[in-house]
């Protein structure tokens, strides 16, 4: 029960990390319909790129997306969402969270 809790209050933690700054929430969505480059998402949602790199950056701090190239590669990264990223994407929604 008291595993079950903390568990609940970490999601939530997270959730709140999440939607808290509408280009996380953005750049989250964009990744759990599929992989993609920072300048594709920057062009999908309007947002400037420094913003989308911000975003993926926090992100991947937090393990909820991961970068699928090496981390050496400048051009072309790809990234894509974590198990954990979509799990919590799907409460997001499931909660109505999402703008």
């Amino acid at each position: 029960m008291e595993n079950e809790r903390n568990e609940d209050s970490t999601d939530w933690d997270q959730i709140g990390f999440i939607i808290s700054s509408k280009y996380r929430t953005a750049v989250l969505e964009q990744l759990v319909d599929g992989p993609s480059i920072p300048s594709s998402i920057a062009s999908r949602t309007s947002l400037p790129i420094t913003h989308v790199s911000r975003a993926l950056r926090s992100l991947r701090e937090r393990s909820l997306v991961e970068l699928l190239v090496s981390k050496e590669k400048r051009k072309g990264r790809i990234y894509g969402v974590t198990e954990e990223g979509k799990r919590l994407w799907e409460r997001i929604e499931a909660e109505g969270l999402a703008d």
